[in-house]
């Protein structure tokens, strides 16, 4: 229970980072040998405790969104731009959810990931941005899709979901603050989609004292989201993405030597 409450803890203060949330549960809990329900659900499932942190914040912006679908053209890009933003993932994590989870949940994976995504992150930082959209209402339906599939190089544990969705908006004249906001947007649809997809594919392994766990670590992701999310945009928009990437550089080189030497 408490190393599900700490996972929790670490999820909730990452989520929003592009450092890679489910890299940083892989990792630290191979390091305390923790146990969780089978199918690695624990590590997807308590990733929508921190999604729902971002409605909570987000709540008056999301409700006007959907009082207004009806009426507002504005409303309806919203949402439409979160569902093509949305889509490619589902589409394609749902074709290749087994080799995901049996082959791509391991901590030398999240490793490398951590290393070349860092590396990714300081030659994108590096480009000069001339935003040209600042708002997500203002976004085509193409700049979205396209945006998506950038969000499909983090079905890879390690690459980091917000980290591939906001370089992708980078490099396609997104404003860093709504590129940020963007990738908060697109995680309520993709985690709660993934969460739902994994408890029904390990409903029948799944017991009280595992979905007992599971809740910890959600309620923990949760509370720690919201105390973060605010602080990320406001240190992302003073100090840009360059800090994360030296930390995944630094972070994952550690763990790989150790990984390395230990096995």
């Amino acid at each position: 229970m408490l190393e599900a409450l700490l996972l929790g803890v670490v999820e909730g203060l990452t989520e929003f980072l592009p450092v890679s949330s489910t890299g940083h549960l892989i990792l630290v809990g191979d390091l305390m040998g923790f146990q969780g329900p089978p199918g690695r659900v624990f590590e997807v499932a308590i990733q929508l405790g921190a999604i729902l942190a971002v409605v909570c914040v987000y709540f008056h912006k999301l409700w006007a969104v959907l009082v207004d679908l009806p009426y507002e053209a504005a409303a309806r890009r919203f949402a439409i731009a979160i569902f093509l933003g949305f889509l490619p993932s589902a589409i394609l994590g749902a074709a290749i959810h087994g080799f995901i989870k049996s082959v791509l949940f391991d901590p030398v994976v999240v490793c490398v990931a951590l290393i070349l995504g860092g590396f990714a992150i300081l030659a994108v930082e590096r480009l000069v941005h001339i935003p040209k959209w600042r708002r997500v209402e203002d976004f085509p339906a193409s700049l979205s899709l396209r945006i998506g599939l950038f969000q499909c190089l983090a079905l890879v544990p390690g690459v980091s979901r917000s980290g591939a969705t906001i370089l992708g908006s980078l490099l396609m004249g997104v404003e860093r603050r709504t590129a940020a906001e963007f990738s908060f947007f697109v995680a309520i649809p993709t985690m709660l989609g993934a969460t739902a997809y994994d408890l029904f594919k390990n409903r029948d392994v799944l017991t009280l004292d595992g979905m007992g766990v599971i809740a910890i670590g959600f309620i923990a992701a949760f509370i720690a989201a919201l105390l973060v999310v605010r602080t990320v945009l406001d240190f992302i928009s003073r100090y840009g993405f360059t800090p994360f990437a030296y930390y995944r550089i630094a972070l994952g080189a550690l763990m790989l030597v150790w990984l390395l030497a230990i096995r």
